[in-house]
Parts: C-alpha cells; structure tokens; sequence
C-alpha cells in the first residue's frame, strides 16, 4: 500500500522523512493517538487495523484504551503484551489473528520486541506462514536460493515507540525460536515501520531502566558505526551527531525524569544513530553480536549493550585505536558529558572503554553478567551461538572461534 506524501503542516506536528531516501517518515508534535488517527486515515488509508502494544502499558496506562477508543470500529484486534526478544510462537499466534481480521495495517505501541514481531509477522502474513517450519525459510540463515522465493510484506506498519534500541528505523528484525532459544534475523524482504510517531510524554511511562538502557543500545549504534573498519566520512558524521544528542540527552533524563526535551533529543539521536546502519550500511560488530544471543538468556536489549560495549571496544583497541578515538573527542566535545569523566578522574588520554564505562555508571546501568543473572555455565552455548551471528563475522576482529568470544564474555563476568 502507498503512503501519501504530506508537507509539514500547521496543526503543530512536524511531519518528515527520517532518512534522504524518504523512508520511513516520522511523526512529533501531536498526541500519539490524533497523530494514529490522521495518518491510518489519510496517509495509509487503512480499516483494518490490528495493534500491538505494550503489557505494562495495557495494564499501568490508559494509553492503549485511548488509541482503541480514537479508531474505534478499524481495530480488528489488540495483542496486550509479548515476550522480550520476540518468540517465534507468539509471531505465528499474531500473525493468525491478523490475518483472521484481515488486517490491512499493524500498529505497535511499546518497545524493540513489538517492533520485531510486526516486521516479522507482516512477512508471515504475505508468506502463509503458520508453523515453526515456515517460519524458519523465512530468515537470512537460510540458503539464497529459498530466499529469493520468498514474497515481501504487504501490510504497513506504523510504531509508536517507547524506548530507544532504534529497531522501528530498521528493516531488520530479530526473533527467538523457543524450540532452541537461538535468535535469527530476518532481513530482505523484511520491511520496517512505514511511519514512526515519536511523542515524549509517552515515554515517561517507560521505566528509566528500559529508557536509559536503550539510549545506551542506539549509543551502541553510533560507537560499532564510527568504529567500524567500513565507516565512512559521511556515516561518522551521522553517528557523531547521533552521540552528541544521545548522551547529554540520556544524563538529563537520569536528573529529570519529566525532562521532554531531553527525551525528544534522545529520540532524535537514535534517527541519527540508525542511519549510519541503515543509509550507509555500516557494518555491526561483537557488541551487537553476541548482544543478539545474549538477549534470550533474558537480558534485556538495552543490558547487552551496557554490558558488552566497552568490553568489545577493549577488544578491538589494537586495530581500530583511530576510530576510537574519534569516538571519544564527540564525547569530550559535551560539556555535561566532560563532566562525567572529570568527575571519574579521566583525562583525555583516556581509553573509549573506560569513557563508556563511566557514562553507563552514571546512568546506573548494569555493567556484568553477573549483574543480570547470566551464570558462568551458559557462556560456552551464547559463545556458540555468537559465532553464527552476522556482526560477530564483521568486528573489527572477526570473531571466528569460541575462544575469542569467550576472551569478551570473561571480562564482562562480574
């Protein structure tokens, strides 16, 4: 379904592409439900619509309520809550669901695990997937031959969300077969969100754990993108902007809570940030590897990276020290993040490791498995499974043999 072109217009939302290739578009400036209402209407022309949408929020909030209410007899169904990291079972429960109401749209409202699912179930939906077998010819761990069969999604998506891990800029999404808690991408003809609606006061429903933690996942962006052996002029440019809004932002929120122009600015960091993934298809690295078969162990998206970051920076030093450092000079540029570091007895001749160790500290974030409830005795299946994640093979030291992921998870053990 096409999705109309609107300029900028005078009821207070800003309405505009995220990226120059003009996809998605965001949304800011107008409560989540009239901006849901306006765009399902005139932008997507749908009747059809199915949602899915934060537990916590269904239960805690009326959010979910008032989006119900505001579209009224197009909500074909309304899933309340999913598992963290996106099971396969539950994308095949939605996905019958949709395609029993005919859904002509998905419309998530929460964070990074709805986001996936809706990528992955519009995909299901075009291809009639039904079981776990069906599922699993759809991911790019699969032969190219059997991919290139595969047919793109139909059904648009808009995502309304509530934390900063970035997935709704991705065409990208991860999800979790239950059978062997190994996590697998789908990717091309997966597509991302057509429309994402940004609206701060939501996210002051987020528990600053989640919100912090996944400021410091779209910070992981613009760190593995800048650091990166494939970087380039132009994506450090997005990437080191990206920081420069995320940090600052992210240490505001830490003081204040109901700071909404913090919160926007962290918003606006995490489109910059996903456009050095996205627009110039700067590769990952071991942070968000093994940070991807880390997450179903029950870690959260957020946690992986604020474990995992400044360990695969320390990793990396001795091949990637130039892209480091640039890194740590958009931080040094921050006043408030210069704070942090002075506060901490760091100088500028400091490691990128130790700068990322002391903003994830100031925020109050776990910096361990240990922290987390990851025990010793599962790290020899996540090094396993790490070595058939994509970004693994693209760190600026590939990671091609369990011991070198080990030599990371052991200084991330406690």
């Amino acid at each position: 379904m096409a999705v109309k072109e609107h300029p900028t217009l005078g009821d207070g939302e800003v309405y505009r592409p995220a990226f120059p290739t003009g996809y998605p578009h965001i949304s800011y400036g107008l409560p989540l439900s009239q901006a849901c209402v306006k765009h399902v209407s005139s932008t997507f022309n749908a009747s059809r619509v199915y949602i899915i949408a934060s537990g916590s929020l269904s239960r805690n909030t009326d959010y979910v309520q008032q989006l119900e209410a505001a579209l009224g007899e197009r909500v074909v169904g309304v899933r309340r809550g999913m598992t963290p990291h996106t099971l396969w079972s539950e994308i095949l429960q939605i996905t019958a669901e949709a395609k029993k109401g005919d859904a002509d749209l998905l419309l998530t409202l929460g964070a990074g695990s709805l986001t996936d699912a809706a990528k992955i179930i519009a995909l299901a939906m075009a291809n009639n997937a039904t079981t776990f077998g069906e599922l699993d010819k759809l991911h790019i761990g699969n032969q190219q031959k059997q991919l290139e069969a595969v047919k793109p999604p139909t059904v648009p998506i808009i995502s309304i969300p509530t934390s900063l891990s970035g997935g709704e800029y991705s065409h990208r999404g991860g999800g979790t077969n239950d059978q062997t808690h190994q996590k697998h991408s789908f990717s091309h003809p997966t597509k991302g969100p057509a429309l994402v609606i940004l609206d701060p006061q939501l996210t002051t429903t987020t528990p600053d754990s989640i919100w912090l933690s996944t400021g410091i996942r779209a910070v992981d962006h613009c760190v593995e993108g800048m650091c990166s052996l494939q970087s380039t002029p132009a994506s450090d440019v997005d990437a080191a902007k990206g920081l420069r809004l995320l940090v600052p932002g992210l240490l505001r929120c830490k003081k204040d809570k109901f700071d909404l122009d913090a919160r926007l600015s962290c918003q606006m960091g995490v489109v910059e940030a996903m456009k050095a993934v996205n627009q110039h298809n700067v590769a990952m690295g071991a942070s968000h590897g093994i940070g991807h078969q880390l997450g179903p162990l029950g870690v959260g998206h957020g946690e992986t990276s604020c474990i995992l970051l400044p360990a695969v920076c320390r990793y990396n030093v001795e091949v990637n020290g130039d892209q480091q450092r640039k890194v740590a000079d958009a931080l040094w540029s921050e006043p408030e993040v210069e704070a942090v570091f002075k506060a901490r007895g760091l100088t500028q001749q400091a490691q990128l490791s130790d700068l990322l160790d002391a903003v994830i500290r100031a925020l109050g974030l776990p910096r361990s498995l240990q922290d987390v409830g990851v025990e010793e005795e599962k790290l020899e299946l996540l090094a396993e499974n790490s070595l058939h994640d994509r970004w693994c093979a693209t760190n600026p030291r590939p990671l091609t043999e369990k011991g070198q992921v080990m030599e990371i998870l052991k200084m991330v053990m406690a």
